[in-house]
């Protein structure tokens, strides 16, 4: 049945509208430090190693802080740093309130903490809160139903018993990395469930004493020093108690236990996972209040889900959720996409974003194929742009602001033993971060690494980048400073499609200089009369920002109008090619036709 936005959405896709529309109203409210702060993310086990083992370590990443004053990030996040045998890279943890020993010692994290406020940093931590390991303390004895731990787990008995000795599952569930969601402990003689790896039971919500416990996990990092959690997998916290079964989505006739052909309906996105958020979200809230350092701690939420589904993760009328729901939408993009679907996807998120409420915009993380791998390097200042100058917080995953591509990994070298029904390994993605064009990019000092440096470091470093008169880096580090700006952090919004695959946005705030961003995500040449598209534009605008291959240079003057008798500039984008523009008039904020 098609709706009005998907009739709109199909003109604009047929008829190739110029739509203007003002998407986001000026922010009026003071901003906290999480909405000024580029959000960058570390994988540790691949940023520095500092003893030589091949392993990214705290060390290592203290010894690097530099790099974040430098650039201008304020907040970096850390992936899964705690105890761990690393059946699941780290996300089966066997204790919440300490360091693997591969990335060092709890002391080592205190002196990470206290090196990143001393610089005026902001620290946040992953938190899995959906599962344990097979091996934590709290299983074991669960196994054994030693109080207060017998019902931690989700426990059933089986649906039936054969002659044979064969146990039946209670259910149909599935597991995300293949086959039934359930193993049979033979020592409890019943099945435990488990979403991911058999060895990542899942902890039960419905247990009042695991609240408490993980919110005591919670509390233990806060004391630390921490700002703020990435909460993982929160789509998948609660379940169905009446353990109903889950059907094929009507289109398919059977399912054959394939996963993505279930309708997870009982499993994923269960009403009840948004009370857990809401309620870390009060914890985390007053805990601020009663810190001495009374400053907000913030939430994140990761959830690969429907929008609905997504922004509720904000809250609701009568409880605040979480600051920052992830918004992987950009990451739906590929080469295919041209600026109606860029449009689409940004209008999604303010059309369903909870009102008052602040945007977020995610370009890559370890679980996907680089930017620059996927979308080709060309495009990577574009997504830049994009992320910065978007009203929102930016999320950068380490190595997409050089343009790092995925590395080629080799059978003998994957690391990755589960995946989403076994359809990738995630490690290209996660390989080290190239400092320079030393051994291993500058990573490592041992010939072997703990993930696959990427052959080009060579050529795509930091150190190299730095140096070169333009470079992903620079461009980068420009836009951070733009984000300073007032009109980037606060001003208005409109979205334009300007040809088939040119995108342009503008960021108006009374008062202040405006700035045009235009992007062509196509594999021709442009040739743009901006004048023609964004109407009240006045004549001439000057270069603040251009991608790499853009050939414009800083204050270079473009013409918005094109003229016969008078010499004029149209604004020329290469292939892939963008540019951010400014002018000190302000632009005339246009209104929803």
């Amino acid at each position: 049945m098609l709706t009005i936005k998907n009739v709109i959405f199909i003109l604009i896709v047929l008829l190739k509208i110029k739509c203007i529309k003002c998407k986001w109203k000026i922010w009026e409210k003071d901003l906290d430090w999480w909405q000024t702060s580029v959000i960058y993310q570390i994988y540790p086990v691949s940023f520095q190693d500092s003893d030589g083992d091949g392993k990214g370590d705290l060390e290592g990443i203290r010894s690097r802080l530099d790099y974040f004053t430098e650039t201008g990030i304020k907040t970096i996040w850390l992936s899964p740093i705690y105890t761990s045998p690393k059946i699941d890279n780290g996300y089966d943890i066997s204790n919440f309130t300490d360091v693997d020993p591969i990335f060092g010692t709890l002391d080592d994290f205190k002196s990470l903490v206290k090196n990143i406020k001393d610089r005026g940093m902001y620290i946040l931590l992953d938190f899995v809160p959906n599962h344990t390991s097979d091996q934590h303390e709290w299983f074991q004895k669960s196994i054994k139903r030693i109080e207060p731990y017998t019902d931690y787990y989700i426990w059933t008995d089986p649906k039936q018993i054969f002659p044979n000795g064969t146990k039946l599952p209670p259910n149909n569930w599935l597991s995300l990395f293949g086959g039934s969601a359930w193993t049979y402990n033979e020592e409890r003689q019943q099945f435990y469930y488990h979403k991911f790896t058999v060895q990542q039971p899942e902890l039960n919500y419905y247990n009042k004493k695991v609240r408490e416990d993980m919110k005591e996990v919670l509390k233990f990092w806060l004391d630390l020093g921490v700002d703020g959690f990435r909460v993982d997998a929160v789509r998948y916290l609660t379940e169905d108690p009446e353990l109903h079964d889950e059907l094929c989505f009507p289109e398919f006739k059977t399912c054959n236990n394939e996963y993505f052909k279930i309708n997870h309906n009982y499993t994923e996105d269960w009403p009840d996972d948004y009370d857990m958020v809401y309620e870390w979200r009060e914890f985390l809230d007053s805990y601020a209040k009663c810190s001495p350092y009374n400053h907000t701690r913030i939430m994140l939420t990761e959830a690969y889900t429907s929008i609905d589904d997504i922004t509720l993760y904000y809250g609701n009328d009568t409880n605040q959720g979480a600051q920052l729901p992830f918004n992987f939408y950009l990451l739906y993009a590929d080469i295919e996409s041209n600026s109606t679907v860029y449009k689409y996807l940004i209008d999604l998120w303010f059309d369903n974003m909870v009102e008052g409420q602040w945007a977020d915009w995610v370009t890559g993380n370890h679980d996907v194929t680089r930017l620059a791998t996927k979308m080709g390097n060309e495009i990577v200042d574009g997504f830049a742009m994009l992320s910065m100058l978007l009203p929102g917080t930016a999320v950068t995953y380490q190595g997409d602001e050089l343009g790092q591509t995925s590395s080629m990994v080799r059978k003998d070298q994957q690391r990755d033993r589960y995946n989403a029904g076994d359809l990738a390994i995630r490690d290209p993605e996660r390989g080290p971060f190239p400092w320079n064009d030393s051994l291993n990019g500058g990573f490592s000092s041992n010939k072997f690494t703990w993930g696959t440096v990427n052959p080009s470091y060579w050529e795509i470093n930091l150190e190299t980048q730095k140096k070169a008169e333009k470079s992903h880096y620079k461009v980068y580090k420009q836009l951070i400073d733009l984000r300073q700006k007032p009109t980037i952090q606060r001003g208005d919004l409109n979205l334009y499609i300007v040809s088939t695959w040119v995108l342009a946005f503008t960021r108006e705030l009374s008062g202040n200089e405006s700035y045009l961003t235009v992007i062509n995500f196509g594999s021709e040449m442009e040739f743009i009369l901006l004048g023609e598209t964004i109407p009240k534009l006045p004549d001439k605008l000057s270069v603040a920002v251009p991608s790499i291959n853009s050939d414009y240079k800083d204050g270079e003057i473009v013409d918005t109008k094109f003229s016969l008798h008078i010499a004029s500039k149209p604004l020329i984008l290469r292939p892939k090619a963008s540019v951010v523009l400014t002018t000190d008039i302000t632009v005339v904020p246009t209104t929803s036709p």
